[in-house]
């Protein structure tokens, strides 16, 4: 077994959710009366901390209306959140790396409060060893996340994989020294992935399956 600990990033590489996201952050600009970002600026800050995504997906904000944007994207998610499902095949995946002997883990841009929620609806949570979420860390794409579980859970950088679908994740994983894999279909663009030469690219849940039964 080459990773002994395997790390995942939430929205867009387990749930289907990357869409939805990026939706709420244009409805909230919308809203507001501000400019709306496009869809790839909105789907790129996806899995970065709160500040720094409103700074790129609406930087005509002012910061004393920040909050109030934030409870307009919030109050867009929550009307969508019931909506969002897990990518099929993933509980499967998940009890078979867990069969196997590996720890799993998340490590997200979410809320802790959101990430209970959807540990809950998702009913995943007794998959993960531990989880780290933005609000109680440094947000990606700093590794301070990483470090936090590789500590927790006593795992070498080396022995740790990271799986996310935006260039956060694998940038974060290339600061705390721990291999990347590539999911292609959540929020950023194979190309911008491949960019940051990952272990591996893969386009669904069964090509990762695959790809972790014969490199994990």
């Amino acid at each position: 077994m080459r990773y002994a600990l395997i790390v995942f990033d939430w929205d867009g590489t387990l749930i289907d959710s990357a869409g939805a996201i990026a939706e709420c952050i244009q409805e909230a600009a919308r809203e507001m009366g501000l400019a709306v970002p496009d869809r790839e600026r909105a789907r790129h800050v996806i899995g970065l901390g709160l500040h720094a995504s409103l700074r790129h997906a609406v930087p005509d904000l002012p910061a004393e209306r920040a909050m109030e944007f934030i409870a307009c994207y919030r109050r867009q998610f929550l009307a969508r959140e019931e909506g969002m499902r897990l990518f099929p095949g993933v509980v499967e995946l998940l009890g078979a790396l867990r069969d196997r002997g590996h720890a799993l883990a998340v490590a997200t841009g979410k809320s802790r409060r959101g990430l209970e929620r959807a540990l809950d609806a998702s009913a995943l949570r007794p998959y993960f060893a531990s989880t780290r979420c933005a609000d109680e860390s440094v947000p990606k794409p700093d590794p301070a996340m990483l470090h936090e579980l590789l500590l927790e859970l006593g795992t070498e950088p080396a022995q740790a994989l990271m799986i996310g679908d935006t260039s956060h994740d694998l940038q974060m994983a290339g600061a705390a020294g721990v291999d990347a894999l590539a999911v292609s279909y959540g929020a950023h663009a194979e190309s911008s992935l491949r960019a940051l030469a990952p272990r591996g690219c893969v386009a669904n849940v069964e090509e990762l399956a695959r790809w972790l039964a014969q490199h994990a």
